[in-house]
Order: C-alpha cells, then structure tokens, then sequence
C-alpha cells in the first residue's frame, strides 16, 4: 500500500502524476521551479512531459520522511518499466521550488 506523503504539497504532486493530471501537476510547481535527475540539471516541463505525462508514469510511494518532502518510490513508466528511486522537495509557500529525482 502506499504512504501518503505528510507534506500536503508533495502528497498532490504524487496525486496528479498518478492521474495523468499535467495542469494539476504544474499548479503545484512556482513559476521558476527547477529540477535535476542523477545529479544533472533538467529541463522541467520538458522531462515531466518525457518521463511522466507522455510515458503514463506512475509513483508508488514506499516511504516518507523530512515531513514528508523526502520519498523513496517504485516509479514506473511505459520506457523504463519499474524503478526504485528516490524524490526531494523544496516546498515554498505551498508550491514546490525544486525536486529532485534519481534510481535510489
């Protein structure tokens, strides 16, 4: 079963991204927001329309800690199949500034 984020910010982000929701998933984000993967720098509407919304990505988070803004999740998506990895956050004002990702 998956846990439910305690930060209520990267508990929507979780939820939009499992309902194929690309609006409701940039709602969440500032308007500067930036992100990187293993370590490099990404464009981020470019990589959450790759790696997410055009690939049907789903996450299946397995824990949660840092108040909920530091998730290790079963990430699946139709190029890669299943991976574990690994999600920080940077909430500020109630959007997310800043996440990052990579194969935990």
């Amino acid at each position: 079963m998956s846990v439910i984020p305690e930060d209520p910010t990267v508990a929507a982000f979780v939820s939009a991204i499992n309902a194929g929701d690309r609006d409701a998933l940039f709602a969440l984000l500032t308007p500067d927001a930036t992100m990187s993967d293993d370590g490099s720098e990404r464009d981020l509407a470019g990589w959450v329309d790759k790696e997410i919304f055009s690939a049907d990505g789903r996450m299946d988070v397995e824990t949660a800690s840092d108040e909920g803004r530091a998730l290790k999740a079963a990430f699946t998506n139709a190029t890669y199949g299943t991976m574990r990895t690994r999600w920080a956050f940077t909430v500020t004002d109630g959007r997310i500034s800043r996440f990052e990702t990579g194969q935990a």
